[in-house]
């Protein structure tokens, strides 16, 4: 959409340079590379405006010749991050390849930690974002399903990657002793017998090893609900109403 004035309200579709004025002293990838340099080392809280302006050499106003608000910086911080993902070959196999995609954000994640509030917070909608989009329904082409599941799918991944990330950062890469202290309290409270049900879970649960595959264990099994071939969302239960009979 655009402003009244006929100016587009999205970043990446307005010019990067005016077409009047002087020659702007710096450019989006300089400032970005910036900004992303201060998230590294502290996270977004040390992203602002007067920051990344110091970091380049310049006044605490001349971003705004470049960007319009800190939103606008985020999303030309989160466009640099994504810019590292790898994408891996298209298969065939829509739950391989989705995991394989899911894999490699995981590792940017890793790489940015600050990456994973952006991903929680909005779909990365730049021109890096929308390449992980067009990839992910590549690696779905094949499925028999609607639109909107594969959409969904796509955003399923992305939260999935963002929360197992965040969990793997806090804990710095290990759950082994959490998940030790864990089981431990687990089998001293079934013990009383008062959790029966608990009880039979936790007997018939492998303990998790350190570093589990949390990505390759879940998605899978959501995706296999979510892409169920030729089934929409909701078709059941339009099928069983009296209206439709």
């Amino acid at each position: 959409m655009y402003t009244d004035s006929g100016r587009p309200r999205s970043i990446w579709l307005r010019p990067e340079r005016a077409g009047r004025g002087p020659a702007p002293g710096h450019d989006r990838a300089r400032i970005a590379a910036a900004a992303v340099g201060l998230a590294d080392g502290g996270g977004l809280d040390d992203v602002t405006m007067r920051r990344v302006a110091a970091a380049i050499g310049a006044g605490a106003t001349a971003l705004y010749r470049y960007v319009d608000d800190r939103d606008e910086l985020l999303q030309l911080m989160a466009d640099t991050a994504l810019a590292e993902l790898r994408f891996p070959p298209v298969t065939g196999d829509a739950h391989a390849d989705l995991l394989a995609l899911a894999r490699e954000l995981g590792t940017v994640c890793r790489r940015h930690p600050w990456l994973v509030d952006l991903l929680q917070a909005r779909s990365p909608m730049t021109p890096r974002g929308v390449d992980y989009l067009e990839h992910a329904l590549a690696a779905m082409q094949q499925v028999d399903a609607p639109g909107r599941a594969k959409l969904e799918a796509v955003a399923l991944v992305t939260g999935l990657v963002a929360m197992v990330s965040r969990t793997e950062l806090a804990n710095g890469g290990s759950n082994g002793e959490r998940e030790a202290a864990q089981a431990e309290y687990l089998r001293a409270v079934v013990e009383n017998g008062e959790h029966p049900h608990l009880a039979g879970v936790v007997a018939s649960s492998a303990p998790a090893g350190d570093g589990e595959d949390l990505l390759g264990r879940l998605l899978p099994r959501i995706l296999s609900g979510l892409l169920t071939p030729g089934r929409e969302p909701g078709a059941a239960s339009r099928r069983e109403s009296p209206r439709s009979r």
